[in-house]
């Protein structure tokens, strides 16, 4: 890990970075302040162990018990372990900002870019809200207790309204420490990075400390809880599991990969931040593969923890999305609990503050190369904070209407938020499936000069077939019941994008600037790096 705490940038070092992107024919708009470290903890603050682990826990606790965190988290991380490294060869080719819709571009066409880039987006805007969602239902089951005027239960009007209010409010502060410059934003998620690792550790050791048993066992038991009850506010056995069908072993084994699979993403901010980073055709595709790493591990280890202080792995099944607090609530202390509480609550916060950074600069590079209507507009840059400011504010603008207009509708009597929130994750990882299938049939041919960071022929072929391979499985995973509306919304968008393509944007959509293009905006480099007062 003491890479990433290699700090030396020299001014050879940043105009051989300007250099790079000049190449690709954009100019260095953005500030260039984020660190080797900086980079890694964008991508480690929004894969947040603190966040997805734990809003997700019931993913696999109300599935197939404790063999979902013993056996399918690993199996989990595996998967986007390689898809972060095929992405790091990639990205260390093509360090820019929205650095997936650029590679889809060059390694295939403008339709694979333009595809990649919505698929891309949408998938950052709409977990942009889930992940603001789910730092509201932490904050309604850990903090909201501690006041009991708050109304937390949102089928009723007053809960609904504090719900959107909550979200409404972190989303706007996100929005703003963004706005006012990378620097701000890089402390924070520098800060991030400790914080997760720090309370990580003391979680996991007051997890093995307040265990009644050391029950190892539990790690590879396999259970199926799927059909069965959990209970209400007033523990009383209920409706609504979160498995609602009764399936198979295997499938409730899969269904509880969800758990990895949802929190085990977001590595892509290490690539959409790449334009703001010191050496970064080295940094970004190590800012991947180093946040998935360290996530799996620090990861693993804490929810073996959380496994073993379980009371009983029957009755955490029933308790739904409440098992986390019902374990701690069981073992804990009340002050370590609820310190515990405050700083996880933090990084949850945290993690939406790095997610509007990684979404802002995705919308930004689209509509730098005029993907999008509204591209003057979007493609600004703040002379003053040298961040692409209508871009941050648009993300927020539009994952906090996701979250509001969502939560009002219902589809055959599921949350559409829920079912959208399931299309976010197939949509995430097609967009990183895309590249690297055009990178995989590119390699050597059109694709023959790498960058510095390369695994080599053989491995980044073998990297790309697993890849393709774990697309399609989560693709199958995410369409399940509930979720099972998730497969026409994701056909739906296919057949759309479609006919949009051909109907008009195939037409108007130039893509990324490729051969003579480049050359042609030299001037135009030149005056937009004056405009910010690069030099």
């Amino acid at each position: 890990m003491t890479d990433l705490f290699e700090n030396k940038y020299s001014d050879a070092d940043k105009k051989e970075d300007v250099k790079i992107l000049h190449s690709m024919g954009y100019a260095q708009e953005l500030e260039r302040r984020m660190s080797v470290f900086s980079n890694f903890a964008v991508s480690f603050s929004i894969i947040c162990i603190l966040s997805g682990g734990i809003n997700s826990l019931a993913q696999g606790t109300a599935g197939a018990g404790g063999a979902s965190i013993g056996i399918g988290w690993p199996l989990g991380c595996l998967i986007s372990g390689v898809f972060a490294l095929g992405m790091g060869q990639i990205a260390s080719s093509y360090p820019t900002a929205g650095g997936l819709y650029h590679w889809s571009s060059i390694l295939g066409n403008r339709f694979t870019g333009w595809l990649t880039a919505w698929l891309n987006l949408l998938g950052l805007i709409t977990v942009l809200g889930a992940i603001n969602v789910g730092t509201w239902g932490f904050f309604s089951g850990a903090i909201a207790p501690w006041f009991p005027a708050i109304a937390v239960d949102t089928t009723t009007a007053e809960g609904f309204r504090n719900q959107i209010l909550f979200v409404g409010g972190i989303t706007a502060i996100q929005a703003i420490i963004n706005h006012f410059g990378i620097r701000l934003t890089a402390k924070l998620t520098d800060f991030s990075g400790y914080l997760i690792f720090a309370t990580t550790i003391v979680l996991t050791l007051a997890c093995f400390a307040f265990a009644e048993h050391w029950d190892f066992a539990r790690l590879w038991t396999f259970d199926n809880f799927s059909g069965d009850p959990t209970l209400n506010a007033a523990g009383e056995l209920k409706g609504d599991p979160i498995w609602p069908s009764k399936v198979s072993g295997l499938m409730v084994f899969l269904l509880g990969l969800l758990l990895p699979i949802y929190t085990i993403t977001g590595y892509d901010a290490s690539a959409h931040t790449a334009e703001e980073t010191h050496k970064a055709a080295m940094s970004a595709p190590r800012g991947m593969v180093s946040s998935v790493w360290w996530s799996s591990v620090f990861g693993y280890v804490m929810l073996i923890g959380f496994v073993l202080v379980i009371p009983d792995m029957k009755d955490a099944a029933k308790q739904g999305w409440n098992v986390f607090f019902w374990a701690l609530d069981a073992r804990f202390p009340v002050g370590l609990k609820n310190g515990l509480y405050v700083a996880i609550l933090l990084s949850q916060f945290l993690c939406g503050l790095a997610t509007v950074t990684s979404a802002s600069r995705m919308l930004f590079a689209f509509a730098r190369d005029d993907g999008l209507l509204g591209s003057r507009f979007l493609k600004r840059v703040s002379p003053t904070h040298r961040t692409p400011d209508a871009a941050i504010w648009a993300v927020a603008i539009f994952s906090f209407l996701f979250v509001w207009g969502a939560s009002l509708v219902t589809i055959a009597g599921a949350s559409a938020y829920s079912i959208v929130v399931s299309c976010t994750v197939i949509f995430l990882f097609f967009s990183f499936a895309i590249p690297i299938a055009l990178g995989l049939m590119a390699y050597g041919k059109t694709w023959t000069r790498m960058g510095p960071w390369d695994l080599g022929g053989p491995l980044f072929r073998l990297v790309c077939v697993l890849s393709i391979l774990s697309a399609i499985l989560i693709f199958f995973i995410g369409v399940q019941p509930p979720n099972d509306w998730a497969l026409w919304i994701t056909v739906g968008f296919f057949v759309l994008a479609g006919v949009v393509w051909l109907a008009y944007e195939q037409r108007r959509f130039k893509g990324p600037p490729i051969g003579d293009m480049i050359a042609k905006r030299q001037a135009a480099i030149a005056a937009a790096e004056k405009a910010v007062g690069e030099v």
